[in-house]
């Protein structure tokens, strides 16, 4: 089968940092979807894990974790899936990514399509939806349908993950939704997808937030450069407030200025179910599926804002270079081998 991925660590700028290849089709285990895919995404863990996992000598690395695909076959101990299933998935970090003709993915983090959008459209969201929902709602422990009279501070809210964390947010809670971003067209993205106000990252932060009538939060999505903003994202914090990140922040973050206002701080990683096998590992899945009913019912959109075809070396190339410039709005798909 046809594959992209990499032999060494190298810079997106040299032509051999992602590279075409052949390798033999998989075989799905017992609880393995074979997936034929369709579209896929690129993600900032792409860029850092090119740059960083060092392939085995003669074992080429293949990335992608997103995809949209039809089931090909299926394990012996597969259940609520049939072959000729259109499904999307962001995989295992551990395992052979999507980047390929065909992946192998555990049945349980998969979820049937969303109908109403085509491939390249519904590839733009597991990876995002996944991180934005197990963050929301697992890790800062919002209820659905709560948090009225109280806020959420999402930084870096036109991202990837934050494009779905503010429409997750207004659709299923009573959040008052704060989002930053520093320019005009990243501002009015995320005014678009339901943020009741968004401030300016770039500058400081409380000043901002009193001028939108919001004193303080109760919880904060730290989405990107933490180690940047803590100082002012612990000021922003109300008391027993909550705060959860995703980042790796370039230098350590002193958690002693949490104990005066009693904030917790919570991190998210959207491979840690798949990783460890956790007991609950089904929840992917069904929150995939929670969302493409969203989706279907026009309470949820995709945040595709850049599109190239077909997947190949180049293309894949091109994305790298557009999510390490760290300047993209929204998700970034591929479609069509």
């Amino acid at each position: 089968m046809k594959a992209i991925g990499y032999l060494q660590s190298l810079p997106i700028s040299h032509p051999e940092s992602l590279i075409e290849l052949q390798l033999p089709e998989p075989e799905p285990g017992p609880r393995d979807l074979l997936v034929r895919v369709s579209a896929v995404s690129v993600n900032p863990v792409d860029t850092k894990v090119r740059r960083s996992r060092a392939p085995q000598p003669g074992r080429p690395e293949v990335l992608g974790w997103d995809a949209v695909g039809v089931v090909e076959a299926l394990g012996p101990a597969v259940e609520g899936f049939a072959i000729g299933d259109r499904v999307y998935y962001a995989g295992a970090i551990n395992r052979p990514g999507s980047n390929a003709e065909l992946q192998l993915v555990d049945h349980r983090i998969a979820a049937h399509a969303p109908q109403s959008l085509p491939d390249a459209e519904a590839a733009a969201l597991p990876l995002t939806a996944i991180t934005a929902w197990e963050l929301l709602f697992d890790r800062l422990g919002v209820a659905e349908g709560g948090g009225d009279g109280d806020s959420l501070l999402v930084v870096g809210a036109a991202g990837g993950v934050g494009s779905i964390l503010v429409q997750l947010a207004r659709q299923l809670t009573r959040l008052r939704i704060i989002g930053t971003a520093s320019r005009p067209e990243t501002r009015t993205w995320v005014q678009a997808l339901g943020a009741h106000a968004v401030v300016d990252h770039s500058q400081p932060l409380r000043p901002q937030l009193v001028a939108a009538g919001v004193a303080e939060v109760g919880y904060v999505a730290s989405l990107t450069h933490t180690d940047q903003h803590w100082a002012a994202l612990v000021d922003a914090a109300a008391p027993q407030g909550r705060i959860g990140l995703i980042d790796d922040p370039a230098g350590p973050l002193d958690v002693t200025m949490l104990k005066r206002k009693a904030l917790s701080l919570h991190w998210e990683m959207m491979f840690t179910r798949p990783l460890f096998g956790t007991a609950d590992i089904a929840e992917q899945g069904r929150l995939l599926a929670r969302v493409a009913n969203l989706v279907d019912e026009g309470r949820l959109r995709s945040t595709v804002s850049e599109r190239l075809s077909p997947i190949n070396a180049a293309n894949l190339r091109r994305a790298h270079e557009l999510v390490e410039s760290g300047r993209m709005r929204g998700k970034l798909v591929l479609s069509g081998f």
